[in-house]
This record gives structure tokens, sequence and C-alpha cells, in this order.
């Protein structure tokens, strides 16, 4: 009776509120006796369950939604934001790295994985994703090749009968239940990722590279607090700051420890049915945002490729800069599907200015190091913006039709969220 009592105590706090105790547990833990494998365990555990339901929860929600889908006009407002937020990031990136020239000691040792040698292997990667075995696409979670496919079977269910469309949406308010569950757990897996970070890095991550640092972590939060709500105004005309910080606090904070926007995908899910968001539009723009919607990652290239540049002082001219904040916005729209993200398309980047693959994968090595903070706002930003132009997509379409918003509130009460 205890026990239970006590399980009824937790779960009336509210996830954000687990979440931070988690956190702060994980942290404590980690400087004061590191290293203890079943709490590292903890996270790797929800992290591969998050993985583990996402394929499967956007598979069946994307068919389902086109099966029984109506009319559904944000879409295409969906997709401008993402493109658009893209390329405003590494403009934003590369006029930082002006302000702020920084120079690097390239004695790292060259990354040993290879990148892509140009731009046209990774659009040529991402067409072969859209194409690719569609069990090995849900085996291996590519992303591309699970939205191309649900899509395809999504339409041709369009003429199935009732019976039939009724069966996926009850396969997928299924797998939706059992996301909730898993998401239920956050906290226990915060504390294991938060444990195990502490553990190996301790506090000397925050401080090495802390120039370089600065400048990457400054621009996502200046995407994140000044460029982003500018682009949420321009869709609503109302204050942007509650629907921001309320995807900041409910997607941004697991994104930021998952590391992983695919494993993301089922807390944004979460968070948009919470907003009353229409689940035909959001099952599929999420996971489409998790491919392609990378402003973090523009920021990581042109960030990186610049302080390259400055380090074996090569002048930048205006045009090329431009040219070169077009380039990181195209090759973060790919970086999901490249090993090791955004980081191994620095050297793609790099050529632009003439700099030999060499020196661009000690750079990449630097940008492994400081992986552990950059990772994790690069993926805080991506996952929760993802929600934020989703929501202001949508919210566009309600005010056109003079429809009350509820401005980054939940649309329903706690009895109905359950």
């Amino acid at each position: 009776m205890g026990i239970k009592k006590v399980v009824q105590a937790w779960n009336s706090v509210s996830l954000v509120k687990r979440i931070v105790i988690g956190l702060v547990i994980g942290g404590v833990l980690g400087v004061a006796v590191p290293n203890i494998e079943v709490v590292e365990l903890l996270g790797t555990l929800f992290v591969s369950a998050l993985k583990g339901v996402a394929p499967i929860l956007v598979f069946f929600l994307v068919i389902s939604a086109l099966a029984n889908a109506r009319a559904a006009g944000s879409m295409k407002t969906v997709v401008l934001l993402y493109v658009v937020s893209t390329f405003v990031a590494a403009l934003v990136a590369v006029v930082a790295s002006f302000l702020f020239p920084i120079e690097l000691t390239l004695s790292a040792p060259a990354a040993d994985q290879s990148s892509p040698s140009g731009i046209g292997e990774v659009l040529g990667a991402l067409v072969m994703n859209v194409v690719s075995n569609p069990v090995d696409a849900l085996m291996n979670a590519n992303y591309i090749g699970i939205l191309a496919w649900a899509v395809v079977l999504g339409i041709a269910l369009r003429a199935a009968s009732q019976s039939t469309k009724d069966v996926f949406a009850s396969v997928s308010d299924a797998v939706s239940q059992v996301v909730r569950w898993v998401i239920s757990l956050a906290p226990f897996g915060i504390l294991g990722l938060v444990y195990t970070t502490v553990s190996a890095n301790g506090l000397e991550i925050f401080t090495e590279y802390g120039q370089l640092l600065l400048v990457l972590v400054g621009c996502m939060l200046f995407i994140a607090f000044v460029t982003n709500p500018l682009l949420v105004f321009w869709g609503t005309a109302k204050n942007p700051y509650p629907l921001v910080l309320r995807c900041l606090k409910d997607s941004g904070i697991t994104a930021f420890f998952t590391r992983s926007s695919a494993a993301n995908i089922p807390v944004n899910m979460e968070l948009c049915r919470k907003l009353g968001l229409d689940k035909d539009n959001y099952s599929v723009s999420i996971p489409l945002g998790a491919t392609i919607n990378m402003a973090g990652a523009a920021v990581t290239i042109s960030v990186m490729a610049m302080a390259a540049a400055h380090t074996m002082g090569v002048s930048i001219d205006l045009p090329t800069a431009v040219i070169l904040s077009a380039l990181a916005a195209v090759s973060a729209c790919g970086a999901s599907g490249v090993a090791g993200g955004s980081l191994l398309l620095i050297p793609l980047a790099c050529s632009l200015f003439g700099i030999g693959n060499d020196v661009a994968m000690q750079v990449v090595a630097i940008g492994f190091i400081i992986g552990v903070v950059q990772d994790s706002c690069e993926t805080a930003l991506n996952s929760s913006s993802d929600v934020l132009f989703t929501a202001t997509s949508e919210y566009r379409e309600w005010r056109k039709a003079g429809k009350e918003i509820t401005f980054g509130e939940d649309a329903f009460s706690e009895n109905e969220l359950a």
C-alpha cells in the first residue's frame, strides 16, 4: 500500500518537474560516484526504447493519417518554415563567425570516418533512402524511406473500406499509447543519461574549446529566441514566446539529453497532441522535420568551416559566405542520412575554401571532442523547432479561419490528456 501511494504521489508531479529531479540526481551521482553500470543502463534503455518504437509509430501514424485524411492546408507552410529556418541559421552562423573569428589548434588526430565528397553524394544518399526496402527502412530507422512508403501506402488505402482504415487507426492509437508509457519513464532515462555524461567527461568539457562552444551555442540560442520567434510571429501575428518556451521545455530538454531527433519523435508527437494540433498534419510534419529541419546542423557546419578557414588564413568574401550559407543549409537537410551527422559534413563545406581533407578531418575531430555540448544543443534546437513550426503553420490556418488559439497551452484538461 505504501508503494502504491509513493507511485501515485510521483505521478501527480508534472513530467517536466520529474525530469528536472532526475537531471539533478543524475548530475550529483555522476560527480560523487561515477561509473556505476546499473545507473548508466537506465539512460541506454530509455533511448533504445524511444528509438525502437519511433519507426513503427511514424509508419502507422502516417498511413492512418493519409488513409483517413481530410484536406490539410498547413503542410506547405511547415516545409517553408523548415527550409527558411535552416538557411537563416546558416546565415546567422556565418555572420557570427565574421564578428567573432576563431582559430583552432589542429593537434587532434584526424577522424577516421569517411565524409561525403560532394553535395551530390549527400542528395544522392537521400534519394536512395526514399526507394530503400520498406522492411530495411523500419529496421534501420531510415525515416526518409519510412515516410515514402507510409505515404504511398496511405494514399493507396484511401480507396479501401472504412473497416480496413479503422484497423490502421486502431494500431496507430495502440502504438501511441505505448509511446506515452515510454515517455512516462523519461525522468529515469534522463537520470541515466546525465549520469553517464558527467561520469565520462566531468565538468571539463564545458571549459575546453570555450570560445568555439560560445559561438556555436550562442548562435543556436539566437536562433531559438530571436529568429525562430520572428518566424512564429510572421505566421500567427501573436506573441511567440509562450509557444517557443513550451516547445523548448517539453521537447528541447528531452532532446538535449537523448541527442537524437529520431528518438525525440514520440515526445514531439505527444506534445502536438497536448497542443490540440491536427494528427493528420503532425504525424507527417514531425518525422519530416526530424529529417530535414536542421537549423542546428547548419550552425555547426558553418561555424566549424569558418573556423577552419580562419585557422588556415583563408580570406572569405561576402559572396563566398552567402554560398557557404546555402551549401550548409542544403547539406544540413541531409545530415540525418550521414553517419556522424553534421560533423562529417564539415569537410564538404571546407572544400568551398580549398581546405584539404586532412585539415578538415582534424576540425571534425575537435567537433567530436565538444560533441557532448554541441550535439546536445543542436538536437534540442532541431527537435523543439519541429513542434514549433508544426504548431505555427496550423495556428496560421486557425487565425485565417477565425478560430481561437490557445497559444502554447494544453488544448485539453488533465483527464482528457490521460
